[in-house]
């Protein structure tokens, strides 16, 4: 078994002694700060995480806040901005649909329900977590020649939070509404059974006829440009920048690269807990890595939370209170998505006498309505009217032929703001109160994982699911009152687990519902490819006694279970010249995609181009620019058993496609990296990287987007492989925050958080794990308060201001 993990930990040792030397500056300071109740204590590590000591909750959470947003100023404006809909304010009228979706889709429940629901102290918690934000700007606003340069860039300052901003929807891993609008169109294109063996569903078989009320061929994409509006990364062009930094270029996203195709179908997490019947120490491990959009600043903010009642640290989104991923003084706990559909797109037929009216059960009803104001730059303010069914929010109607879309949204119940419900999992003492913990996570839907100190080890799905009794939820269905949802799945009857007899609990966005379980009307049908979870099976069930080491060693693993699979294909394929060659070389290649490696970078070429061309050759030409693609388990499957897929000579076809995708992947080795084999090393800047582009790079002059954007540098793995870098050539997703803990010792935690805990680019902290990350190194997530002074270059003692 290849198993790689000496130079982890020798790159653990290096980077802690390079951390404390380059960071150290040793400053105690006193500060008042209005709005606190007691003295609280800051003690900033040399990784850059705050350790947070308050002696209430209230100061605790109200300086989380005033920590987090000195850290990520923009980020919290731009988050801002983004949840209340005055995005256009300062873009411009290019931004108004997406303000529009906003509003639209803006939870309008009671707040101290909403708020309540996550913690029973909740609204408290969320409310203070706010002021402290407050505090933070009101201290920068004082001296806004010290705002982060983003705000000089565009000429803008920040402004104050309320709680309804921390309970947005607007950055959460939601639902499938796009696929669901997909798979519809093709459904109307190419039909039910071609659509089932272009798409990889299971482990049921879903409806996907369209009722005859609905004209499958008026469905297109327009229906959801609203909602794709709302949820889309913000982009700035140069004419957002003041003239003095101003660029040439065009524009780049905030805190999100645009997805391909590759990789929307390869995204996902790992995570993983052990009993300690498999650890050198008898202790339960904790290890998960959360995969999501590789950017600057970072995506997770990590923290260390201190006051009566409290005492958890690891990380989260910086704009949310609370510690999602981590552990306390008696367990940790970890999260992978789990495949959860909480949307339905419903149609409705209009009263062409009212367009305002829908058919409901043989009557019409009419719209709710709403009226709003949005300010636009350089504009007069625009009125805009929204629109809902009893379903949910209007998105599309066509006056042409008198039809209606709306969402139906499950996350727009209370408690369906991301991650927040993890206050409870922070003060979880037992499997037992985590699992209760785990009943008020609506969104996303999760694997959420445990291990304590007693021995015990879990898992536990979560998601807000609705019951659906006549109907997939994968294609659209009339809003006539035949397709309703019949309540919600009670979480903790979602699929679960507690010390199963192999010893260890692993997912990775794989379908883990065991076959035995019964409530299939709220499981979804789609799942990522199974080749990481394979893998990370693979390496938990070969009989090693773990440590952090080997831990650490898995969550970068580059070994490539495709790679086992299609290699030996190329063994019998008649190839010539330099084909012939670069073969040969694969076939005594250890299948791991490594950085420098000529084999690995034969190898992503060669199964790039054998998606490609697959895709090409069976996707019907009525669906192109339909389906967006196929998953790599259908084409492996294809590759593996051509008698379901290529008719006859199947063997041969499948043959003829290798060699064809083969000899195109050297050809484009060639254009691209040169005629010499020895050039086509992965890892390199013109093939697999790193590259962190700021939100403002593009619109900026290149000295000021110099000092942004970091990179690049050399990194391995795809989308496939358990240390998941994504299938681009330059890294858009992946795992930038990873945590292992052992429950034996807390102070032997690690993890990384690339490239940084601070969005400030004149900080120290901006991008100093950026190297270490892309290196997979690893640092030491202290939590006694011995090691974490012995590591401190900051402690600040904030005072209450009389």
């Amino acid at each position: 078994m290849n198993f790689r993990f000496n130079s982890v930990s020798t790159g653990l040792i290096i980077v802690i002694n390079l951390f404390i030397s380059s960071c150290k500056t040793n400053t105690d300071q006193q500060v008042r700060l209005a709005g606190l109740q007691e003295p609280v204590e800051i003690v900033r590590d040399s990784w850059g995480i705050n350790h947070i000591y308050a002696k209430n909750e209230h100061d605790l959470f109200y300086a989380q806040g005033y920590a987090a947003a000195k850290d990520r100023l923009f980020q919290f404006e731009i988050w801002r901005r983004q949840a209340t809909g005055t995005v256009a304010e300062i873009l411009g009228e290019r931004e108004l649909k997406r303000d529009i979706g906003t509003r639209l889709f803006k939870f309008r429940g009671d707040l101290n329900t909403e708020m309540n629901h996550y913690h029973d102290n909740g609204a408290n918690i969320i409310t203070a977590y706010t002021e402290g934000v407050n505090a933070y700007i009101e201290e920068a606003l004082q001296q806004p020649e010290n705002l982060p340069i983003e705000f000089k860039m565009l000429g803008i300052t920040p402004k104050k939070w309320t709680p309804d901003v921390v309970i947005s929807r607007h950055q959460g891993l939601l639902g499938n509404i796009g696929a669901e609008l997909e798979i519809g169109m093709a459904v109307n294109k190419i039909g039910v059974e071609a659509v089932k063996e272009l798409y990889w569903f299971h482990p049921k078989e879903p409806i996907l006829e369209i009722d005859s009320a609905i004209d499958g061929s008026l469905l297109n994409d327009e229906i959801l440009d609203v909602y794709r509006a709302y949820r889309r990364p913000v982009y700035f062009d140069k004419e957002d920048v003041v003239p003095a930094y101003r660029g040439t270029q065009t524009s780049t996203a905030l805190l999100f690269n645009s997805e391909t195709q590759e990789d929307s179908l390869s995204i996902g997490s790992n995570n993983w807990v052990v009993s300690g019947a498999l650890t050198k120490d008898g202790n339960t491990i904790m290890a998960n890595d959360p995969h999501r959009t590789i950017a600057v600043p970072s995506l997770r903010y990590m923290a260390h939370l201190v006051a009566p009642g409290w005492n958890v640290i690891g990380g989260g989104e910086p704009e949310i209170p609370g510690i999602s991923i981590g552990h306390n003084e008696y367990g940790t706990w970890g999260l992978t998505v789990f495949s959860t559909d909480g949307e339905d797109l419903y149609v409705y037929d209009l009263n062409p006498e009212n367009l305002n009216e829908y058919q409901y059960k043989g009557g019409w009803e009419a719209m709710e309505t709403i009226t709003e104001t949005i300010p636009i730059k350089d504009k007069e303010p625009k009125k805009i009217t929204l629109r809902y069914t009893r379903h949910g929010p209007v998105t599309f109607i066509d006056s042409v032929h008198h039809k209606a879309y709306a969402i139906r949204c499950a996350w727009l119940e209370p408690g369906g703001s991301p991650y927040l419900a993890s206050l409870r999992m922070d003060q979880a003492k037992t499997w037992e109160e985590f699992r209760e913990a785990c009943n008020y996570s609506n969104i996303p839907g999760e694997n959420m994982i445990w291990a304590d100190k007693q021995g015990t080890i879990g898992w536990q799905a979560v998601g807000i699911a609705p019951i659906r009794k006549n109907f997939s939820g994968l294609v659209p269905v009339p809003g006539d009152g035949r397709y309703e949802w019949e309540g919600y799945l009670p979480i903790v009857e979602k699929p679960h687990d507690v010390n199963p007899q192999s010893g260890f609990i692993a997912t990775a966005n794989q379908n883990v519902t065991p076959a035995s379980y019964d409530r299939w009307d709220a499981i979804g049908y789609s799942w990522s490819d199974p080749y990481r979870g394979q893998r990370v099976e693979e390496v938990l069930k070969a009989g090693t006694k773990f440590s952090i080491d080997e831990m650490m060693a898995l969550q970068v693993d580059y070994l490539s279970v495709p790679a086992r699979i299609l290699v030996p294909m190329l063994a019998r394929l008649s190839l010539e010249g330099k084909a012939a060659k670069a073969r040969d070389l694969l076939l005594n290649w250890d299948h791991e995609l490594l950085p420098n490696s000529i084999e690995a970078g034969i190898y992503v070429a060669f199964e790039r181009e054998l998606e490609k061309q697959a895709e090409a050759m069976f996707i019907p030409e009525d669906a192109k620019g339909i389906v967006s693609g196929i998953q790599m388990k259908r084409i492996l499957d294809w590759m593996e058993h051509p008698e379901e897929k290529f008719g006859k000579n199947a063997a041969a076809a499948r043959d003829r496609l290798l060699v064809s995708a083969f000899n195109t992947s050297i050809s484009t080795l060639e254009n691209t990296l040169g005629q010499e084999i020895e050039d086509w090393q992965y890892g390199q800047a013109d093939y697999k990287h790193t590259y962190m582009k700021h939100a403002l790079s593009d619109a900026v002059g290149k000295e000021w987007a110099d000092s942004l954007d970091l990179g690049p540098l050399p990194r391995g793995g795809n989308g496939y492989t358990p240390g998941s870098t994504g299938n681009n050539n330059r890294q858009s997703s992946g795992a930038s925050f990873r945590l292992i803990v052992s429950t034996g010792d807390w102070d032997t935690a690690v993890g990384t958080n690339g490239p940084g805990q601070s969005g400030n680019p004149a900080s120290p902290f901006y991008s100093n794990l950026f190297k270490p990350w892309a290196k997979d190194q690893y640092f030491p997530v202290f939590y006694s308060r011995e090691k974490i002074d012995s590591v401190s270059v900051q402690t600040v003692q904030y005072l209450p201001r009389r």
